[in-house]
């Protein structure tokens, strides 16, 4: 077995160690509102769901190369909002090409002619494609070293009608294949392989 310093001798890789070794991660394709009134999206890997009383979801965008903090986050910090729009394979593609570092206030959904979709809760759009998306509200924002964290409360959620039972209210798990991210910098999977193993009760 290795052992890894990832405070000492080997901090220079923890990002790349750690991204490789947590694996599958869900992604949140975040969209949120430029000063202008555009729309960004950008995806992150470091993101999870961390509660329901209340509905916790939990991302984190780092900065810039320059330091500066990406776009998903000054919008976080201004407005108060942002959707998690969920990706399927069919998404994949032009998620991927939405994580390009362009300037402040260029609309990912425009240059890539992404169709939006408006909200309920919240006046940031989702993305029209996606076949879930979670309208939030920043709970707050934290800086934990370099380390930025935005926690959102989740308002409002949109499943596509064939991922969801409305009669016992459950995503069907056989249908809905999210993708995930795998090892950095450019592997993700697919979760359409799945088994099941009764809990005891």
């Amino acid at each position: 077995m290795i052992e890894l310093d990832l405070l000492g001798a080997h901090a220079p890789r923890a990002y790349s160690i750690l991204s490789s070794l947590v694996t599958p991660r869900p992604i949140a394709w975040v969209t949120t509102l430029n000063e202008d009134g555009s729309v960004n999206a950008a995806p992150f890997s470091f993101f999870n769901v961390f509660g329901a009383e209340p509905p916790l979801v939990i991302f984190a965008p780092g900065d810039r190369d320059d330091g500066s903090p990406k776009d998903s986050a000054r919008n976080c910090r201004r407005t108060g909002e942002f959707v998690v729009n969920l990706v399927d394979a069919a998404l994949a593609e032009v998620m991927v090409k939405t994580s390009a570092s362009v300037p402040y206030g260029v609309s990912e959904t425009a240059r890539e002619d992404l169709e939006t979709a408006a909200s309920s809760a919240v006046l940031v759009p989702r993305i029209a494609a996606a076949p879930a998306a979670l309208e939030c509200r920043v709970h707050s924002i934290q800086q934990i070293g370099e380390n930025r964290i935005v926690l959102g409360i989740v308002h409002r959620v949109h499943v596509r009608e064939e991922f969801f039972e409305s009669e016992t209210m459950r995503v069907l798990g056989e249908k809905f294949h999210p993708i995930g991210r795998m090892a950095s910098p450019n592997w993700y999977c697919k979760t359409s392989d799945l088994f099941e193993i009764a809990r005891p009760s």
